[in-house]
Formats: structure tokens, C-alpha cells, sequence
């Protein structure tokens, strides 16, 4: 069996997955991308799994591992906070991870390009909800209050980068409070029924099958998407992989790539089974919760110049929002692997 390190609550860890800023440099190194005529080989794997959103992708794969019908050996951590993440991929504990794609440029910067992007894994999870109120555009939200997560992190840039892309000056047109960790939101409408929240996966399924009035106004994907015209995606998870185990095992990278896809896409047409592998293996709670939260997770799988032009992009709009976010610098091209 594959251990678990200490979990904490899923909120508190998604915040976390959201949040994380910090500051690094431009670098030069560049990662071993892929050789189409090298044989693939298996080899061990340390894949680490960030508890929330990102870690759906992953369920399946787990199973599989567990089962022992995977080509690579995988031995699977799910910490509940980035540190632990970064700790594990600067001290070579952690080969493979799948992390928050903020998090994904930080460790970029933060280990001097010790890190490649393999593909994105999980679109938006952000959705704006109304306690029954009726909007047909963004901008109809002129006026309202608007709760959410993030404050100086990734839910704030993107939520200003919508309201900005309506038309709405977030700090004059609307109202902005926020909260600090993901379960405040579910009591928002206690103190505030007029409020328009906007919450994360799968935060926004619980207010949804708590309040009979809920309703979806927004997907914050979508938004992004009519905003940006193409020059960028909302892409806010992916699975990185640690330079030095690139460039020693590029086969069992590619095998990676192929389960990976495969869970992903087992992910996104058995959504019931997945759902009682998150309850299983502790990424969230109650496998009720899970299957009705995965489909408005954003599953995907990105890879590739498609994945280079979105995320670099996106990263590009964190970076105007606050360079922090992304490490203090916009990442190089040898951050794309593939592209």
C-alpha cells in the first residue's frame, strides 16, 4: 500500500494550493524533452498528489498502482500543503506532482529551472453563485457584493481580471470581502443573503446542494475564455516533474504521460467510481460530495504547444496581477516540456 502523509481539511488545503506566492529569478537550464525514438522503461516513481482539485486526475492511477497494473512503480504521497510539495521536489524526495500551476512556476524560479511542466491537468474551478438572484452578464454584477477566497492570490487575479473584462472597476463597481479559508463561504447567506460568492470546487457543489435557492451564475472558465480571445486559458492545475529524474528516466516520464492520461480520462467517464476512490484515498470527505463536484472540476489533459501557448498566457496575466504569484518571474520556454 502507498502511504498518505497527514491530511488536513480539504478547504484549508485548496486555499493553500491557491495562495502560495513567492519570489526567484530568471533561469537557464534546460530540462531532456521527449525523444520519440527512445524505448519507454519503467522505473519507480515518488508521485506527489496535492490534495483538492488537482489531484482528481490521479485517482484512477492510484487504483491501478495499488492493483499493480501499472507499467511504472508508483509510490504516492497526498500532503496537504504546498510547503510540503516544495520541500519534497527541492530535496529530490518527490519526482512527479501534480500541484497548482502557480505553484508549478514559483518551483521553477525557486529551484533555478529544476522543473518541467509535463501537461495541465485541471481548467478553472471557480464559479460565481447567487442566493437566487438572476444576472445574464458579468456586468450586471455593478453594485453587489462579492465574497470569495484567495485574497492576493490566484481567486482575487482572476476574479479582477473578469469584472475588469466586463467593464467593472473591482474596486469601485462592486464590492470585494474575503474570506480566509474556503468553508466561510458556506455561510455567507446567513449574514448577507444578497451576496454573490465566488467559490472553488468543490466548495461550490456543497453551497449548491445546501441551499435549494443556489444557483450558478458564472463559470469562471468560460468568462476567462470570452475575455481572452484565445491568447491564453484559464489552466490552474498541472503535473510538474523534477528535472533530474527527466533527464535519468525520460521513458518512464512518457509512460507516466500515457497512465496519467488514461486515469484522467477514466476520471472523466466513470465519475461514480472515481468519486469513491477521492472518498478512498482521502482527497475529499464523502464520495456524494465528489461525484457531484467532478464534473465541474475542469478535468483535462493539456500537453504540448496547445499547453504552452494557454498556460503561458495565463501565467503572463498572474504575473500583471502580481509577480509573486508566479515566483517573481515569468518562466522560460524550457518550462513547457514538449512544446
Amino acid at each position: 500500500m502507498k502511504k498518505v502523509r497527514a491530511i488536513v481539511s480539504l478547504l484549508l488545503a485548496l486555499t493553500l494550493a491557491l495562495s502560495l506566492t513567492a519570489c526567484g529569478g530568471q533561469t537557464n537550464s534546460e530540462p531532456q524533452q521527449p525523444d520519440t525514438q527512445e524505448e519507454p522503461t519503467p522505473a519507480e516513481v515518488n508521485l506527489y498528489v496535492l490534495s483538492g482539485p488537482t489531484g482528481i486526475g490521479a485517482m484512477n492511477l492510484w487504483a491501478a498502482a495499488d492493483a499493480g497494473e501499472t507499467e511504472n512503480t508508483y509510490h504516492i504521497t497526498m500532503p496537504g500543503a504546498n510547503d510540503e510539495v516544495v520541500a519534497a521536489l527541492s530535496n529530490g524526495e518527490a519526482d512527479i506532482a501534480a500541484v497548482a500551476t502557480n505553484l508549478a512556476a514559483t518551483l521553477y524560479n525557486k529551484t533555478s529551472g529544476g522543473v518541467t511542466v509535463l501537461a495541465v491537468n485541471t481548467l478553472g474551478v471557480l464559479s460565481m453563485l447567487s442566493n437566487g438572484q438572476e444576472a445574464a452578464t458579468v456586468s450586471d454584477l455593478k453594485g453587489k457584493t462579492i465574497y470569495a477566497p484567495g485574497q492576493g492570490a490566484n481567486p482575487e487575479y482572476i476574479l479582477r481580471y473578469v469584472l475588469t473584462g466586463n467593464g467593472l472597476d473591482p474596486d469601485k463597481d462592486v464590492t470585494l470581502r474575503f474570506v480566509g479559508e474556503g468553508s466561510e463561504l458556506l455561510t455567507v447567506w446567513q449574514s448577507d443573503p444578497e451576496a454573490v460568492i465566488l467559490a472553488p470546487q468543490p466548495v461550490a457543489t456543497s453551497i449548491l446542494m445546501q441551499n435549494e435557492n443556489a444557483r450558478t451564475l458564472f463559470d469562471m472558465t468560460e468568462e476567462w475564455d470570452k475575455i481572452a480571445g484565445g491568447d491564453s486559458t484559464l489552466m490552474m492545475g498541472c503535473v510538474i516533474v523534477r528535472n533530474e529524474f527527466l533527464q535519468a528516466n525520460p521513458g518512464a516520464v512518457e509512460l507516466f504521460l500515457q497512465e496519467y492520461a488514461a486515469s484522467i480520462e477514466k476520471a472523466q467517464s466513470d465519475v461514480e467510481g472515481t468519486a469513491a476512490l477521492c472518498e478512498q484515498y482521502g482527497l475529499i470527505p464523502k464520495a456524494a460530495l465528489a461525484q457531484k463536484a467532478i464534473p465541474s472540476c475542469g478535468l483535462t489533459f493539456v500537453t504540448g504547444a496547445e499547453m504552452k501557448t494557454g498556460l503561458s498566457g495565463y501565467l503572463q496575466v498572474m504575473f500583471d496581477a502580481n509577480p509573486k504569484s508566479v515566483g517573481g518571474a515569468l518562466p522560460g520556454d524550457n518550462f513547457y516540456y514538449g512544446a
